[in-house]
């Protein structure tokens, strides 16, 4: 046991900031590459002002409210959530000046919400790594058998939500950015699907009437709460017993499904077990076998190897698994936690009866089968367009990357939605038949997780990264923005070019399975005035604040208020917050409730 981390490695992704010097992150059920926060370049501070009165009926956003730490702790560093002030919007003048009078001039285009990395896990997979916690406290998440309830939450707080508070528009859709799954398992995938959709959900597996993961091992490692006695390293930092809490984590649960439609961008997670390791390891996935802790040469050697990413066939980690099958935990094996490949992941989406509501496919068609491409394009609003991209490696890394094919078909598309442009040397071109929209770009992967790693899947492709894409999108002036997850930060960088039209903004939302829990509402408007806004509102789920005093509510809305609580009570992250927010992870004033101002051609 390590103790208490400092702030700048809280979070599994810090795991292996501490353990092999890379800005990654790699273990069961985290996954991104967190770079430390940048100095901005602004061409202009931003202007933090209050909201503007928002149109009813509505549900409430971050505009309003937003959940807190409480006072002074309940025991050890444990501290109970409260309701606290909401985050006033901030103008983002770094692209464009925000002209007079532009409120009463705009002409709304376009509202939609995004989620990302939901992380929905199946805890008790024997291919979880738990056992990097030894290493690091942060390497393993106290609320993670809650994932399921609290994303039920967060769909139910979508469906509440009314006419966008900017402008007026309902959301006209849901996006998920990615990590929408945990292990690249298929009972995950089904859990997602329905959590969409609408309808039961157990998030159990293995043996159905019992729990068989790190939870109740009798290893003071993990938070035991149905075990008082046990002085576990959670419980001496104030985590409660909570007696029932495992039977009703994987007790079903009901999603009322999403009541607009959505679509999907893929991670990292979903097409990787842990989000960075090989396919080829579906047979610990299936078997009945469970690691729960190692000797420590052997975490010091997996840490390493995903530091390097020049492990691809995980054989570091085959070789830990094989090498200490005798310490392994005897668990129930279970088919369902099959690994799927990126066909599997087309087709489930595609199946008509995963529709929910709509569209069949959920962005990706029957074309999209052939070459497993997970790419595609649709159509947000009337002369809006949608582009998402699918930024992952096959062969087993976090980090992210385009192919030549998807780039060249990115600049195609791109081509056909600008009549002005520019080439790669800057040059005007002009495409007098092209069909004018303003483009908004999805992807898994934020700029800075991109790197040119050859894919050890796609070996004669070459790979394309953060930096390129930038430059690739700048050349085109009707992209507004690039939005994303990963890093599981709220983040806003401006992009800004000596052509002013060549700007656009890269919005990069935090997860739902880490502090500070956060989806983002976006609405487009059209000023009038030679310039577009796009508002970026941060809404938590549906999930009260408060948990119940004595945590005795294991109903699932208890359960994703527990949920919330349990991230805010993350290892190091109380002693970094600065008035109620931990910015590294939250964000600063201006990346959370925005106005983003860009130019239009």
């Amino acid at each position: 046991m390590t103790g208490t981390e400092p702030a700048s490695t809280f979070n599994r992704r810090r795991f292996l900031l501490a353990s092999s010097a890379v800005a990654a992150a790699g273990t069961a059920g985290s996954a991104g590459a967190l770079l430390p926060r940048q100095r901005r370049h602004h061409t202009a501070e931003a202007v933090v002002r209050a909201a503007a009165p928002r149109p009813a009926p509505h549900a409430t956003t971050t505009l309003e409210t937003t959940a807190r730490l409480g006072g002074a702790p309940r025991t050890g560093s444990y501290r109970r959530l409260v309701s606290g002030p909401g985050w006033p919007l901030a103008v983002r003048e770094d692209l464009a000046p925000p002209r007079a009078g532009r409120a009463d001039r705009r002409t709304p285009l376009a509202c939609f919400v995004q989620f990302t990395d939901l992380h929905l896990a199946d805890v008790q997979n024997p291919l979880r790594t738990e056992f990097l916690r030894s290493r690091t406290p942060t390497a393993w998440r106290a609320q993670e058998a809650l994932t399921v309830a609290g994303a039920v939450a967060l769909v139910e707080q979508v469906n509440a939500l009314g006419g966008g508070p900017h402008s007026g528009l309902p959301p006209a859709f849901v996006m998920t950015t990615g990590d929408n799954i945990d292990n690249n398992s298929a009972i995950e995938l089904e859990w997602f699907l329905t959590l969409m959709n609408g309808g039961r959900i157990t998030p159990n597996s293995g043996d159905p009437t019992a729990y068989e993961g790190v939870q109740n091992s009798g290893l003071p490692l993990y938070w035991h709460p149905g075990d008082p006695a046990l002085r576990d390293f959670d419980k001496q930092r104030g985590l409660p017993p909570i007696p029932g809490f495992l039977e009703a984590a994987t007790r079903p649960v009901t999603s009322p499904g999403l009541h607009i439609p959505w679509y999907s961008t893929v991670g990292n997670h979903d097409d990787l077990p842990g989000g960075c390791l090989s396919p080829a390891l579906n047979d610990f996935a299936v078997g009945s076998r469970k690691l729960l802790s190692v000797p420590d040469a052997d975490v010091s050697a997996y840490a390493k190897a995903l530091g390097s990413g020049d492990d691809p066939k995980s054989e570091v980690l085959k070789a830990i698994l094989d090498r200490n099958a005798a310490l392994a935990r005897t668990v129930t094996a279970d088919e369902r936690r099959r690994l799927f490949t990126p066909h599997d992941y087309l087709a489930a989406h595609l199946d008509p009866a995963r529709a929910g509501a709509g569209p069949v496919g959920h962005g990706y068609r029957q074309d999209n089968l052939d070459g497993d491409r997970m790419y595609y394009t649709f159509r947000i609003a009337e002369n809006v367009l949608g582009i998402s991209i699918d930024t992952t490696y096959r062969s087993g890394h976090y980090e992210g990357s385009l192919g030549g094919d998807q780039m060249r078909w990115l600049e195609r598309t791109l081509a056909a939605h600008n009549s002005r442009s520019y080439d790669a040397d800057g040059h005007l071109v002009r495409r007098p038949g092209a069909d004018d929209a303003h483009i908004l770009v999805f992807s898994h992967h934020h700029s800075p997780s991109m790197t040119r790693r050859p894919d050890a899947a796609r070996t004669d492709e070459p790979r394309h990264d953060g930096a390129e894409v930038i430059a690739l999108l700048s050349r085109f002036p009707n992209v507004v923005a690039w939005i994303n997850g990963h890093s599981h930060v709220n983040r806003i960088t401006p992009h800004a070019h000596a052509t002013p039209a060549r700007s656009f903004w890269e919005v990069n939302t935090a997860s739902h399975v880490d502090y500070p829990h956060h989806a983002r509402l976006f609405e487009l408007v059209d000023n009038e005035d030679g310039t577009v806004s796009l508002f970026t509102t941060l809404v938590e789920s549906a999930a009260p604040h408060r948990t119940a005093p004595d945590f005795d509510d294991l109903s699932p809305t208890g359960l994703a208020s527990l949920y919330r609580e349990l991230a805010y009570n993350t290892p190091g992250l109380a002693e970094s917050m600065r008035g109620g927010v931990q910015e590294g992870w939250a964000g600063g004033a201006d990346d959370r409730n925005t106005e983003l101002l860009a130019i239009v051609p």
